[in-house]
């Protein structure tokens, strides 16, 4: 038989209370830690084992919405072959100057991410590196760089930024 509650005391919710949006730093490091996953080739599942957490718990510490402890961030290093210094690079402060540390009613809203963090930019990478033969690789760069240059004018007003990859 299932007991209620006395009407005097609220039903509690299970977990933590949710008081506003992700802090953009712990989304940020999230993003690096996806970004370095992806560029590896490996899966959620994969890290997840690797640190002995679900699939599940991975997704949430990509998308910001649980923070990672120093121990687990060190592990994570680790395991993704970077320093730990790697997930705080190109940290944006200018959304940290924003960012209110009282709670907020609203959805969690998440920032915008770096260009290199889009799985566009990994397929791009991972089909460059597939290209077999050195000079065709450097040609193909080259006309990368190009084109770049040709749109470089409209990117020049919205603060893009071509960034040359290592051969």
């Amino acid at each position: 038989m299932a007991r209620t509650p006395p009407p005097n005391r609220p039903k509690r919710k299970a977990g933590r209370p949710r008081i506003g949006k992700p802090h953009p730093i712990d989304v940020h490091v999230g993003a690096r830690v996806r970004l370095r996953r992806t560029l590896l080739g490996m899966s959620q599942e994969k890290l997840g084992e690797a640190i002995g957490l679900t699939f599940q718990q991975v997704q949430k510490y990509e998308r910001g919405a649980n923070r990672i402890g120093a121990s687990r961030l060190f592990d994570l290093s680790r395991i993704l072959d970077v320093p730990v210094s790697f997930f705080f690079d190109d940290a944006p402060e200018t959304d940290l100057e924003s960012y209110r540390y009282e709670g907020v009613e609203e959805e969690p809203q998440l920032i915008e991410l770096d260009p290199m963090a889009k799985k566009e930019t990994l397929d791009l990478v991972r089909a460059y590196y597939k290209v077999p033969d050195p000079s065709v690789r450097k040609r193909l760069f080259e006309l990368t760089k190009s084109l770049a240059n040709a749109y470089g004018a409209e990117d020049a007003e919205s603060g893009a930024e071509v960034v040359a990859l290592p051969h």
